[in-house]
């Protein structure tokens, strides 16, 4: 889970304070004190964390909080809103000119996946209508022109090319005369990178941006390098002049150093970022969000959206029925886990939930990877109707039946059945009263949970 070190400690020291019915400033102090060093061990930026502590103190020891009926809840209030003031407040959205095409030129150092990050934004354009096109200006890294084409092709969007012995500034001159002719209306320029910054790489993007004018330039950087990322940031924008950050890689990233301190070092705002290896995994940035998420108070909005791209919403109709009427059975199971697995990595929807972050543990030996999907599959179609419908009547033959017919183990369907009775406690849980679902947070606003 993302900033899943950080999200801990600071859950932890605002935790302790919701034991206590009136805060004194040393409560106030030690909960702060606790905060810094969980900043500073996420390597967040030195003057950022002292900024941050100092503007969330100030808050925190005014009347209004110290004389609040909850003072625990104000003060977790102001650190979220303080901590969302710090990644940008708003999103920060891609500026689409009024006279097409839309120019947007990628920049980074080598190994932050600005290649791939090209065509994953190629591709969240391509579903708002757009008709991008990629350009292939990176004529130095082995393979670099290939890789772009080959990301093309998965995502169906054309890839503008001239081989490597031209200059990227006349292959992006040519190419945004090619999008002219061919309607594209969103240019996305993949620069070349280098290991680290130098004159010459410097020299070659100012080139580009004032032959080809991009609308916005956005830099690419690995999240999980921390200050580094931080530092090549800044170097860029004093270099280049940058529009907006891209952090890939944000799915490995448990420390949450750079996304934190990226927008105060900057001033720059981070406008997407990377979240796994698919070509659908880039989603654009919300501050707000984010910070509700680091402190366990989920991100219900996003969880919503996710479950409209990739939900089919009449299955889920009829499973929401059966789920009120407790009537799973293991091909509803089933279905379940894949469609779950279409939303992403179960950790991370959890995350997404109010309160639900540490559940995972819960779920016993679930595992939601392809691999196990296969497995489950096999297992269930191995059954007879009426045992995949009253998983009950398995005795210790039919599993032995099963395990032979599906190539798997008795341990294997063991399992299975452990999962499906976990996953059937969890859905009572959830369409229990109105009332315990708002106590637990629940999945209000997703269309299988009403």
């Amino acid at each position: 889970m993302i900033f899943e070190g950080l999200s801990d400690k600071l859950q932890s020291a605002l935790g302790k304070l919701k034991s206590k019915g009136k805060l004194t400033e040393k409560d106030v102090k030690d909960a702060m004190r606790e905060v810094k060093l969980a900043l500073l061990e996420a390597d967040v930026n030195f003057k950022v964390v002292k900024d941050f502590i100092k503007k969330v103190q100030e808050r925190c020891v005014g009347q209004e909080v110290m004389e609040s009926l909850t003072p625990a809840q104000h003060v977790i209030k102001i650190v979220n809103e303080e901590l969302t003031s710090l990644m940008g407040d708003v999103q920060s959205k891609i500026m689409i000119s009024s006279k097409p095409p839309t120019v947007i030129m990628m920049v980074g150092l080598q190994g932050a996946g600005k290649t791939t990050t090209s065509g994953k934004l190629g591709g969240y354009f391509k579903k708002q209508g757009k008709r991008p096109l990629l350009v292939a200006c990176d004529v130095y890294r082995p393979a670099a022109i290939k890789q772009l084409q080959v990301v093309g092709e998965k995502l169906d969007i054309p890839v503008f090319n001239m081989g490597d012995k031209e200059s990227p500034v006349n292959i992006a001159k040519a190419a945004l005369s090619h999008a002219i002719k061919n309607n594209n209306d969103l240019v996305i320029i993949d620069t070349a990178g280098r290991l680290h910054i130098d004159e010459t790489l410097m020299d070659e993007l100012k080139s580009v941006k004032s032959e080809v004018k991009p609308h916005e330039i956005l830099l690419v950087v690995d999240s999980m390098t921390g200050q580094d990322a931080v530092n090549v940031s800044e170097s860029f924008n004093e270099a280049l002049g940058i529009d907006g950050v891209v952090l890939t890689k944000l799915d490995g990233d448990t420390r949450g150093g750079a996304a934190l301190s990226i927008r105060s070092v900057t001033k720059k705002p981070i406008k997407f970022i990377g979240m796994g290896e698919k070509l659908d995994d880039l989603e654009p940035f919300h501050p707000d969000r984010m910070a509700s998420r680091i402190l366990g108070m989920g991100d219900i909005l996003s969880l919503i959206e996710k479950a409209q791209e990739n939900i089919d919403i009449e299955k889920a109709k009829e499973l929401e029925q059966k789920i009120k009427k407790q009537d799973l059975d293991l091909e509803d199971f089933l279905e379940q886990m894949e469609q779950i697995q279409n939303m992403g990595p179960l950790d991370k929807i959890l995350g997404m939930m109010p309160g639900m972050g540490n559940i995972k543990d819960q779920l016993g030996d679930v595992d939601m990877n392809g691999k196990e999907i296969k497995r489950t599959k096999a297992i269930v179609q191995a059954m007879t109707i009426e045992e995949r419908r009253n998983p009950s009547i398995l005795n210790a033959s039919r599993k032995k039946r099963v395990a032979r017919g599906s190539g798997t183990s008795v341990q294997d369907v063991n399992r299975l059945l452990k999962q499906f009775n976990e996953m059937k406690k969890m859905m009572k849980m959830f369409t229990g009263s109105q009332k315990s679902m708002k106590k637990r947070g629940g999945f209000a606003g997703l269309p299988f949970f009403k």
